[in-house]
């Protein structure tokens, strides 16, 4: 490979992340629990931004990434995850208590992958299926977040 496509799987990858041999979707979940925290610091039109940029960016690295592996939506890929994540907690208050949650409600989605999420998955190719049935569970998981902090507040 060059330096173009290492950097690609790189990125891809998570900074290899993705090749951790057990729950790499776990593990790039966890990076965008790192980008939530720093997100949270800025106001929120630019963190809403930044996430939609990254997303395009993450589609395209995607994209090529599936190019260069020769391989659909391989595991090692958790840009996905790491943009789904962000998603989860945008516009929400950032603390260990809401990332935790936020991140259980993530990776349940990710995982089960309830409707609309299989769906995005299986009907979109390349780059955008690879990340948007995450950017799917993402916003799920950020209304099942926020209603779950309402209830919270209620009792």
């Amino acid at each position: 490979m060059n330096f173009r496509d290492n950097a690609v799987v790189l990125f891809a990858t998570g900074c290899y992340v993705g090749k951790i041999p057990a729950a790499p979707g776990t593990f790039g979940s966890l990076i965008g629990v790192l980008g939530c925290f720093l997100l949270s610091k800025t106001h929120l039109s630019i963190a809403v931004l930044v996430t939609v940029l990254f997303i395009i960016l993450a589609i395209r690295i995607a994209a090529e990434a599936e190019k260069i592996l020769k391989k659909k939506d391989p595991g090692c890929i958790v840009i996905d995850e790491i943009a789904g994540m962000i998603i989860v907690l945008l516009g929400l208050p950032v603390n260990w208590t809401t990332a935790a949650a936020g991140f259980i409600f993530f990776r349940l989605l990710d995982i089960l992958k309830p409707f609309p999420i299989r769906r995005l998955e299986r009907q979109l190719s390349g780059g955008l299926g690879v990340v948007m049935d995450d950017v799917a569970a993402g916003i799920m998981a950020n209304v099942a977040l926020r209603l779950a902090l309402f209830l919270k507040d209620m009792i």
